[in-house]
């Protein structure tokens, strides 16, 4: 059965001035129920009636079926990061490197994607037989990583809910999520992320953080409040009873994480801490 989509094995029936017409079989060449043509541009030298070819196929820009030898880099029910080449009425066209572009429709974008952007997609069938991209890849992630605590992942960002974080794809396969508890900073899907993974789920998830160990973290974080009040004259209107939201739109951490930075200083005598706020040392 030629299937659109998928890579194929089919067989030369027959050679034209335009190109070459496959089928499944030889028994094609004596049927002819069902061929699909190779242009003759992708026709590899010395191809002869009756060799067989492993070709994918999709549909041109007139509809018409099509086969080609070229690799394309995604397949039905696969899996790969492509780059927004255009975004038009009916969605965005992706680059995979055929002449005709994939369409992502807007159904299928898991947040309103722009030029230029990169996005992890899968490759379906739709109702009128076209092949389109869609973002909603959740289902296909595998949950069988080789990754344990503690060691440091790198993804995609496919999607994101409020409530819950952000969902990621470690190594574009793998299903993982920071918790909008591990958030501090503006994360858009499509944004490459580095991560440590903090818990490897039952079901085989694993969940992230952008942070180091705390007492890796601590050090980083005191560094940075150091630079913040050198450049704020010495003196910061923050202590331990700031407001949370505040202290993540100043300094992008925690207000715990805060708290264990400001006691570092203060224990190492680098800082003061007052009902105002926080002063440096001289």
């Amino acid at each position: 059965m030629i299937e659109l989509g998928k890579y194929q094995t089919l067989t030369v029936v027959k050679r034209t001035d335009f190109g070459l017409y496959l089928g499944e079989s030889n028994a094609a060449a004596q049927t002819r129920e069902h061929t699909i043509l190779l242009p003759i541009k992708e026709v590899p030298e010395g191809t002869m009636v009756g060799d067989s070819l492993e070709v994918f196929l999709y549909r041109d820009s007139e509809d018409r079926e099509i086969a080609t030898t070229a690799k394309v880099p995604l397949t039905i029910g696969g899996l790969a990061v492509l780059k927004v080449k255009e975004v038009s009425k009916v969605g965005a066209f992706l680059d995979w490197g055929l002449m005709k572009d994939l369409l992502l429709p807007y159904k299928e974008q898991t947040r309103k994607v722009e030029e230029g952007d990169q996005v992890l997609v899968t490759l379906y069938l739709d109702k009128s037989k076209r092949l389109c991209a869609t973002m909603k890849v959740y289902h296909l992630l595998a949950t069988n990583s080789p990754y344990k605590k503690d060691d440091m992942v790198t993804g995609i960002v496919y999607d994101a809910i409020d409530s819950f974080g952000v969902f990621i794809a470690v190594d574009n396969q793998y299903s993982a999520m920071l918790p909008k508890n591990e958030i501090f900073t503006k994360i858009r899907i499509g944004d490459t992320v580095t991560a440590r993974v903090i818990n490897v789920r039952e079901d085989g998830k694993l969940t992230l953080s952008l942070r180091e160990k705390s007492h890796v973290q601590m050090d980083a974080d005191a560094e940075m409040i150091i630079n913040k009040l050198k450049a704020n004259k010495g003196y910061l209107p923050m202590n331990d009873n700031t407001a949370p939201e505040k202290i993540k739109e100043e300094f992008g951490i925690s207000k715990n994480a805060f708290k264990r930075a400001i006691g570092k200083l203060y224990k190492e005598g680098s800082i003061t801490i007052t009902e105002e706020g926080i002063k440096i040392n001289n």
